[in-house]
């Protein structure tokens, strides 16, 4: 399998993939789809990109004009794998990134929320639900009227009940559900 960005300013560069079994890239027509439902918000948005893995979809947004993209694993060959992959697209001075524990990362505050918040977590093992209810918790993470993007295979999903998040839309493709959750101004 390789994985490549799709458009932009590093388009048609191959990703380097994070070695072993522990990640799962997301699919080029998935991350099409994605890339074309956002469209012009990802231009000048802040991104965060947690369980990054091979930093691909936060890479994907800085190479379609975002401003900035936050990368957060726990991994130390997916940190190593995103560190390689901003050098191969040349975005790496537009890009931060965070070896810590998601959950522990989202419990300290953040002073500027990110407009656009990607959660690709390891499949079955409910991660996506606590990331999604520490982001609901803490929702300052989240600017106002920024999304969260929540990529899980179909058979996951489960009701959520929520505070500060309201869920938008959903999209399946395949054994692959993106679910768009968005922070209202009120």
């Amino acid at each position: 399998m390789s994985i490549r960005v799709i458009a932009g300013s590093a388009k048609g560069r191959k990703l380097k993939l994070v070695p072993g079994t522990g990640t799962r890239p997301i699919m080029d027509r998935v991350k099409e789809a994605l890339f074309s439902i956002l469209g012009a918000q990802v231009v000048e948005s802040s991104f965060l990109d947690l369980y990054a893995g091979t930093g691909s979809v936060g890479i994907e947004a800085l190479s379609r004009g975002a401003d900035f993209a936050r990368f957060v694993d726990n991994a130390y060959p997916a940190i190593k794998t995103i560190e390689a992959n901003l050098e191969l697209t040349q975005l790496r001075e537009f890009a931060e990134i965070k070896r810590q524990d998601v959950l522990e990362y989202l419990s300290a505050p953040e002073p500027e929320g990110f407009e656009i918040v990607y959660v690709a977590p390891p499949q079955y093992q409910n991660l996506w639900l606590e990331t999604l209810q520490r982001l609901d918790q803490f929702p300052d993470h989240v600017a106002a009227d920024g999304l969260v993007i929540v990529q899980i295979d179909p058979q996951e999903q489960q009701p959520v009940n929520l505070e500060n998040l309201v869920a938008q839309q959903e999209r399946r493709y395949g054994n692959t559900l993106l679910w768009f959750f968005e922070r209202p101004t009120n």
